[in-house]
């Protein structure tokens, strides 16, 4: 059985089968403070989509520290090479089967980018990221606004657990993440990148009200609870 534990923001920790991953490791500076970098010592992959630092977060530190590869978009994965971790290099619309199962990379309308000093660098596309963990395909939508490629996850992914952000501003908000969750059909949707800050100030039940008026069963899942699958 695979494990999701919810570390606030967009920062999940996965398991399963030949799997010990983070997702989006924003741990260090984590307004929720379930997690710090150091309490993870058994890795083997971090996967990041995109390279805002509420996302890219701690990757480089924890996969230097224990081994695990970074996969991510290619300008984000060279990037952290660049800074010495191992990675695995992908691209939008690829997929590659490694030893615990397929992934995916798939469109995000948002940005991707880091701030070195004064000077904002860009680092490619962002990107949603499908898993597939003990044969069930976990979608995680990283920052993205709704976009018609979600359709056709709905109609060809197969997707069991969808991980839609709702906060607005920067992401869909409520209205928007509910029509994304209605046309990608997941077995479970998952609300995340809401309360962190103010500015996306969000109420999970709310979300939770239209995805399942529009047939979509959604669990909350509040920062620090796990989810069994």
């Amino acid at each position: 059985m695979a494990k999701l534990w919810y570390l606030g923001h967009s920062t999940f920790y996965l398991e399963g089968e030949g799997l010990k991953a983070l997702i989006d490791p924003f741990l260090t500076g984590n307004p929720w403070g379930i997690a710090k970098p150091e309490d993870f010592t058994d890795l083997n992959y971090i996967f990041v989509t995109h390279g805002h630092g509420d996302h890219l977060g701690d990757a480089v530190e924890i996969a230097k520290r224990t081994g695990a590869t970074i996969v991510s978009i290619f300008e984000v994965a060279q990037y952290c090479q660049f800074k010495g971790a191992n990675v695995h290099a992908m691209h939008i619309g690829g997929t590659y089967n490694f030893p615990f199962g397929r992934v995916k990379l798939v469109p995000a309308a948002h940005g991707s980018s880091v701030i070195e000093g004064d000077r904002v660098v860009t680092l490619g596309s962002p990107c949603g990221i499908v898993v597939e963990v003990e044969g069930k395909n976990v979608y995680h939508a990283g920052d993205t606004g709704l976009i018609a490629d979600m359709e056709l996850l709905g109609k060809y992914e197969n997707i069991y657990v969808a991980l839609l952000p709702i906060g607005g501003n920067f992401t869909m908000d409520i209205r928007d993440a509910a029509i994304a969750a209605e046309l990608i059909k997941p077995a479970l949707a998952i609300p995340m990148h809401f309360k962190t800050w103010p500015i996306i100030d969000a109420e999970p039940e709310d979300f939770k009200a239209l995805a399942e008026a529009r047939g979509v069963n959604v669990q909350i899942l509040n920062p620090g609870d796990e989810l069994e699958f």
